[in-house]
């Protein structure tokens, strides 16, 4: 069984779907095997406990949201 991990920040549950499906249809689509076979598994870890650039995925998010 083929396996696809995914890491992140917290995803809202539509991103976590959207994700699933999608990274299962391009995997499928490159290698030819059957989509029933593939395991996806997303663990997702507080938006404090990561960091980009010295910010917290939290703190992008936070000035993101401020742009919008």
């Amino acid at each position: 069984m083929p396996f696809i991990a995914f890491e992140s920040g917290q995803l809202t549950d539509d991103v976590k779907e959207q994700l699933i499906e999608k990274l299962t249809d391009v995997a499928v689509e490159i290698t030819g095997i059957p989509k029933e076979l593939f395991l996806v598994s997303i663990r997702e870890q507080p938006d404090n406990n990561i960091a980009v650039g010295g910010k917290s995925v939290r703190q992008i998010k936070e000035e993101i949201a401020q742009q919008s």
